[in-house]
């Protein structure tokens, strides 16, 4: 008679409600706070942390410079956490993440400006970056995980873009702030203190996210790899040893994503309050509503994704990106209001074309056991190649050469990840959460 002792034990899963919610609100919290800080990058820090400089563009450089921050520790965040994440658990991690991201923000809201404590400011701003930095690095791919590691079979595409959705909702939120803050109060009170309750505001978010995440269950595919005793000791070294191909390959693939999505909102708020005469508020609400079609062609990626494949999606939004580059300059410096708002719609739609795939096809890659190290390196080398830079690139460009010059830029990215994308398998027929 089998001993009762060695029955197995009944495997705990989540509902397919609390894992998209928690998927969600994660990236919704930390989309949020990175958007806050990108748009404060162009509008508030030049004037309160940077005005040592005497030339207004120079100050927003030098404001630009420390949004780049965050992407370069976003790989180190990768690191930290996917060993985490790989190591004791997808749950656990994303809670670090989530807190890491979340006190580093608050603590923005609270930071002396350049007038109270001179050159400190901006380093004490720079190291609060980096905090944002670390923790998004760990912060997506969990999300991501959350979501395909508890999807059945032919819903990966599907279930993996509610944590792409938290981008743009949190685009919304953080634009939105700005906005209702700037009709509420004067521009004196706005640029004095209104610019902190957003990064603030977060803590708020932060604990309904933490709430939510510390309900769930580890997700069933990494629970084979703790139930089999699969663990790998050093993830990182694994990934780089073992799967550099993958690594290299996906790093490479989600540029695109990056460098369309950067030129769409922080370059040409930049460009457009700077250079082509709108108001802050009149750019942001053209935005603002533009980011409904990022929103919206997220989940139509999804489909397209789980009908057509992975793979073919995502050449096809390369095609489109490409071609979007070539007109980039002529739509934005028209002229026309109308261009120049269904220019920020086309920007942005793109956008939720590469960017609802890409978190299926950098989980799909590898195996379950590094699974978190290796799509956050991919996800966050790409941060860095077409996203850290990308404003600041943008911005000398156009003003060294032409926009158009801008454009070709985008084009170019385009077709780099275009031969990416050629060169990785197709993902949606592989068992890849049996893959231990």
């Amino acid at each position: 008679m089998a001993s009762l002792s060695t029955a197995t034990p009944e495997i705990q899963t989540n509902s397919k409600t609390r894992v998209l919610f928690a998927s969600l609100v994660g990236t919704t919290i930390e989309f949020f706070d990175f958007y806050i800080y990108a748009t404060a990058a162009v509008l508030i820090f030049p004037h309160l942390f940077f005005p040592a400089s005497t030339d207004p563009m120079t100050a927003t450089i030098q404001s630009l410079a420390t949004f780049a921050i965050a992407f370069i520790a976003r790989p180190i965040g990768a690191a930290i956490f996917g060993h985490l994440g790989d190591r004791i658990g997808r749950k656990a991690t994303l809670v670090a993440a989530l807190l890491t991201m979340g006190v580093s923000t608050v603590c923005i809201g609270l930071l002396p400006t350049y007038a109270q404590i001179g050159i400190v400011a901006p380093l004490l701003l720079a190291l609060c970056r980096l905090g944002q930095g670390l923790g998004l690095g760990g912060e997506w791919s969990g999300a991501v995980l959350l979501a395909t590691e508890n999807a059945p079979e032919g819903k990966r595409a599907w279930y993996g873009m509610f944590p792409q959705l938290g981008a743009p909702i949190g685009f919304i939120l953080a634009t939105g702030s700005f906005l209702g803050l700037g009709a509420l109060m004067s521009e004196a009170d706005f640029m004095q203190w209104g610019w902190r309750i957003p990064f603030l505001a977060s803590a708020a978010l932060v604990i309904v996210g933490l709430y939510i995440r510390l309900k769930l269950h580890e997700t069933p595919a990494f629970q084979k790899v703790l139930d089999k005793q699969k663990e790998v000791n050093v993830p990182f070294k694994e990934v780089v040893t073992k799967h550099y191909k993958m690594l290299f390959l996906g790093t490479i693939a989600a540029v695109c994503t990056f460098v369309v999505f950067y030129l769409t909102t922080v370059f040409a708020l930049n460009w457009g309050t700077k250079q082509l005469g709108y108001s802050r508020a009149e750019f942001l609400e053209m935005q603002l509503v533009a980011t409904l079609c990022f929103a919206a062609f997220i989940p139509l990626s999804a489909v397209f994704a789980e009908k057509f494949g992975r793979k073919a999606t995502s050449i096809g939004v390369c095609i489109a990106s490409a071609l979007f580059g070539l007109v980039f300059a002529s739509m934005l410096e028209s002229g026309s209001t109308v261009i120049v708002f269904l220019f920020l719609c086309v920007g942005l739609a793109l956008m939720g074309m590469t960017y609802g795939p890409i978190g299926t096809v950098l989980s799909e890659i590898f195996p379950i056991s590094v699974r978190y190290t290796g799509s956050a390196l991919t996800f966050n080398l790409a941060g860095i190649l077409g996203a850290s830079f990308a404003p600041l690139i943008a911005t000398e460009l156009a003003t060294k050469y032409s926009l158009q010059a801008v454009g070709y830029y985008l084009t170019a990215a385009s077709i780099l990840s275009l031969l990416a994308f050629l060169a990785i398998r197709e993902t949606k027929h592989d068992d890849v959460n049996n893959q231990v």
